[in-house]
């Protein structure tokens, strides 16, 4: 079964959302050293339940939040949600992270699916 395993959104101003959902929630960001400008977010320990996210600098294709299902083949879930009426971005590869492509649905929603990488 596919399953949610990570969640992203967009910030005007990436300082002052730090502050708001640190303070709000005691979550925790780490700028990551990638292509991108991108922050990692820790919601809390990994031995409860919940998943972590991340957060980039809003841009005009910004649709607000996306949640990404972890699938093992992403060629054919493209496949998938090509043939049932979906919207496909081309796939990408993120060193030790995996294949990433994002989606919509036929309601217009956004969602990203993640191939993780798996270790040799």
């Amino acid at each position: 079964m596919s399953r949610v395993v990570h969640f992203e959104f967009p910030a005007t101003e990436p300082d002052r959302a730090v502050a708001f959902y640190s303070a709000v929630f005691g979550w925790k960001f780490q700028k990551w050293g990638g292509p991108m400008e991108y922050w990692l977010i820790t919601t809390g320990p990994d031995n409860t339940p919940g998943i972590n996210g991340g957060m980039m600098r809003r841009s005009p294709e910004s649709t607000g939040t996306v949640n990404t299902v972890s699938i093992a083949n992403i060629d054919e879930s493209l496949a998938s949600v090509e043939k049932n009426g979906g919207k496909v971005t081309p796939k990408m590869h993120i060193p030790g992270v995996g294949w990433v492509a994002y989606c919509t649905d036929t309601e217009g929603n956004q969602f990203g699916l993640i191939q993780p990488d798996t270790p040799a």
